[in-house]
């Protein structure tokens, strides 16, 4: 059984004390796919080095996160774009829209998420779209350059049926992680109206561990509690889940 963390921030502060044990402990139970999302140039240098040290594993994106598009956001973006252009990543993420942080910057957000497609059209690459309180936002630039060559993840899905039927429409897998577990999540009570060719597992570790880690620090290895919840929402084994999610991981990433 192969199982693929499509978003896992391994790079994390969070994990310098024992990123080498955290990432051979998830590959001990089958986790053996990671791919990185980016943030901003800090931290280009770390994600690097942990391809270097784990090539057979970490799939590396590239990409402004929409937390990071402060005033210097235009050399953030030809940061993104002259790495782009020098070698291969498998996507452009995590990019996107996030008014819960600051909404004051959202016709720059707005921008640097345009920007970004571009880029990914030109290099035939997948997006992995971050949205927190932007859905409408988030729709509103998809909506707007819609066509054959845009396609991803819609990362971190915690919409709600409507909203995972349009993401869906636009040539996005949804992303389930540890929400999918939570009591109050709500998406696990109508996932199973969505089929499983559009579903891609990720942890967004060090963030939102599943049941019962909830509040602690998540780690690649606890996307196992995923697939355990989607394994009871679908009727079908785990085994099932990650070999038809691990299928959709390459089908977007090409790997």
């Amino acid at each position: 059984m192969i199982i693929t963390d499509t978003h896992t921030h391994l790079y994390s502060e969070a994990f310098d004390t024992d990123r080498k044990a955290m990432i051979e402990r998830a590959i001990s139970q089958n986790v053996s796919r990671f791919f990185i999302p980016a943030i901003d140039s800090t931290y280009t240098k770390a994600m690097m080095a942990l391809e270097a040290d784990f090539p057979d594993h970490v799939f590396l994106m590239m990409g402004l996160h929409p937390t990071s598009v402060k005033d210097n956001y235009k050399e953030e973006l030809k940061h993104v774009e002259d790495l782009l252009a020098k070698r291969h990543f498998y996507a452009v993420g995590e990019i996107g829209i996030d008014l819960y942080w600051d909404t004051s910057t959202l016709s720059i957000q707005q921008e640097a998420f345009k920007c970004q497609i571009e880029l990914a059209k030109q290099y035939d690459l997948p997006i992995v779209i971050h949205c927190r309180n932007a859905f409408d936002e988030i729709f509103e630039v998809l909506e707007e350059v819609a066509d054959d060559k845009l396609f991803g993840i819609f990362h971190c899905f915690t919409g709600t049926l409507e909203q995972a039927h349009r993401a869906i429409s636009y040539n996005m897998k949804l992303g389930i992680g540890g929400v999918a577990t939570f009591k109050n999540g709500k998406i696990d009570q109508f996932l199973k109206a969505i089929d499983l060719k559009h579903i891609v597992l990720e942890t967004d570790s060090p963030y939102l561990a599943p049941k019962p880690y909830r509040g602690k620090r998540n780690e690649s290895a606890y996307i196992t509690k995923v697939l355990e919840k989607l394994a009871d929402i679908y009727s079908v084994s785990e085994e099932k889940i990650a070999e038809i999610t691990t299928a959709n991981s390459k089908d977007i990433f090409g790997i």
